[in-house]
């Protein structure tokens, strides 16, 4: 699983990306199954707008946003939703195997 992290109008801190990493050990189950994982993180104003692409083995790609005024937390809730996506790809993929 190739992972690219991506910052605009901000420097991104060895923490924040520490932590994206640690977070992203919830799909490992699937890290066979994902060739690219694409993080863009832009920081407006006042807030930031992040992005995450994840591209699967067989073709198929999803891309996950929300905006919000800290960052943490809105990687938090962006990892949430990336999982629950990731969960729901792999059961398609079981059911249409069986």
């Amino acid at each position: 699983m190739h992972l690219e992290i991506q910052a605009v109008h901000f420097d991104l801190r060895d923490e924040t990306r520490e932590f994206i990493e640690e977070k992203l050990q919830k799909i490992d189950f699937a890290a066979d199954m994902i060739v690219d994982l694409e993080f863009t993180l832009v920081r407006d104003a006042r807030e930031f707008e992040q992005e995450v692409k994840v591209h699967f083995r067989w073709g198929k790609s999803h891309v996950i946003k929300l905006r919000s005024f800290e960052l943490h937390e809105g990687l938090e809730r962006l990892l949430s939703k990336l999982e629950m996506k990731v969960r729901k790809e792999k059961e398609k993929i079981k059911e249409h195997k069986a």
